[in-house]
């Protein structure tokens, strides 16, 4: 959509409101609202000034004054708000005209400039299936004397004995027995099929929705691929819509990886490819996977900087509760066709030459999607330029269920990195596939591991219900 095109969809909509947006470094959504009134050219020129030192992780009050630059490609009419309102993600500049590097959204664009100047390919596709829970009650407190979390669903296992107003209908799914039911059991359809809706309605391709394997309302909707950058907005879109059409069902969604303890947590699985023009290049018939030589290195540079990237692809305490044996978590840096059990899959089924594609399935949705696209695909060019084979590397394939692999065998395997302390620690010290190119700065990932840093210390320092358990009466 050109700016002229915005204009024309703010008077066929008769849209009072234009809401500009921009992506914080932990991946939340910032914005501000303008009346169509005060909305003109000149705003996509001269852009939309806000105070970057009250967001987390930006800029010092010294030097806090930032300008939003909308982009009007990723204009959209908001389905939530009373008054007409259209929306726009922004790119932020300093007052003197320069792209800020701690932009997640600028770094993302920074990642397909580089690919194209790289003479591997012109565009690269990422297509992500994020995972969320939808709940009927969340409740949490942390206080000097008290901490607690609390989550209900109706359809939760735990609730077959719970009486209920009218009677307990039953019909509840089991523990890791959530994986495409119909109903009764899956409560959920008419909700999903309203996320939809509305995803369509803006602007989302959708391939389709479903139940999750865990209990207690756990869902996937995919949507169609697109580039680097536009399926970042994507998924910012389908993440926004996701939480405000459960609020308005009375419900609450989540994409925390890992709200239940014993059942499986909510991942991020994410496809991606590269193209030379309308040229698939990790197709080869009659290969592994039907992979090419350039797409086997793409996976080599991906696994091989696997424990670095994860800081950027699991970004939270929270996601290492997720990244544990047991839970069809993929917590093995080996790749496979078709197994699930490996950290990259190779998907054989029903996949044409243009939909031949790698799937790294450790990330979740905590996530920023700009950085942690633009960090796999930095990875994945470091491993085409350096030549890797993922095979010499020890790195598979393993087309066996490697849970079940004896132990001796097991060891030989690298895992992911067990917590997020061990991942900034891997980033600390393998951060130049990222950085010597120029999409990511230093002071980018200093800024970063600070600020994760600080975040792990506040978890750890807390005091955590069951060491009540473990520690009251010793």
């Amino acid at each position: 959509m050109s700016v002229e095109q915005v204009f024309k969809t703010i008077e066929e909509n008769n849209i009072m409101f234009v809401d500009f947006r921009f992506i914080g470094l932990n991946g939340g959504v910032h914005h501000i609202t303008l009346p169509v009134s005060e909305v003109s050219e000149e705003t996509f020129e001269a852009g939309v000034a806000f105070d970057g030192s009250s967001i987390p992780g930006f800029r010092g009050i010294e030097e806090s004054d930032m300008v939003m630059m909308p982009d009007p490609e990723s204009a959209f009419v908001d389905p939530f708000t009373l008054h007409p309102t259209l929306n726009i993600m922004c790119n932020i500049f300093t007052p003197a005209g320069e792209r800020y590097d701690r932009d997640p959204r600028s770094i993302a664009q920074k990642a397909e400039e580089f690919l194209q100047k790289s003479g591997v390919g012109t565009a690269a596709f990422f297509a992500p299936e994020s995972e969320f829970f939808i709940f009927d009650d969340v409740r949490f407190e942390n206080n000097m004397n008290s901490s607690f979390y609390s989550v209900d669903s109706e359809e939760a296992a735990w609730n077959t004995g719970r009486k209920e107003e009218g009677g307990n209908l039953g019909f509840k799914v089991g523990v890791k027995g959530g994986y495409v039911p119909v109903a009764p059991i899956d409560s959920q359809q008419d909700i999903r099929s309203e996320m939809v809706r509305i995803m369509e309605e803006s602007g989302l391709k959708v391939e389709r929705h479903h139940h999750e394997v865990a209990t207690a309302g756990q869902a996937e909707i995919n949507f169609r691929f697109d580039t680097l950058t536009k399926t970042g907005d994507n998924l910012i879109k389908y993440k926004y819509i996701v939480q405000n059409v459960a609020k308005q069902w009375g419900k609450v969604a989540t994409f925390m990886p890992k709200p239940l303890f014993g059942d499986n947590g909510s991942g991020m699985h994410v496809h991606s490819s590269i193209f030379d023009g309308d040229t698939p290049l990790f197709y080869e018939k009659g290969a592994y996977g039907n992979l090419s030589k350039l797409a086997m290195s793409y996976i080599a540079g991906i696994l091989y900087h696997a424990p670095a990237l994860i800081a950027l692809t699991n970004p939270s305490t929270n996601s290492f509760k997720r990244l544990v044996p047991g839970y069809e978590a993929p917590v093995n840096l080996v790749f496979s066709k078709g197994n699930r059990s490996a950290a990259v899959r190779i998907p054989i089924a029903a996949v044409s030459p243009k939909g031949c594609r790698i799937e790294f399935r450790t990330p979740d949705s905590t996530a920023n999607p700009y950085l942690a696209f633009a960090a796999m695909l930095l990875a994945g060019l470091d491993g085409i330029k350096k030549g890797l084979d993922p095979v010499a590397l020890g790195y598979g394939p393993f087309d066996k269920n490697i849970y079940e692999l004896p132990e001796d065998e097991k060891k030989e395997i690298r895992s992911v990195p067990g917590s997020l302390e061990e991942a900034l620690d891997a980033l600390e010290s393998d951060s130049a596939f990222l950085t010597e190119n120029g999409v990511f700065s230093e002071d980018f990932i200093a800024n970063y591991i600070a600020f994760k840093r600080s975040e792990a210390k506040q978890v750890a320092i807390r005091i955590h219900p069951h060491e009540f358990n473990l520690y009251f009466n010793v």
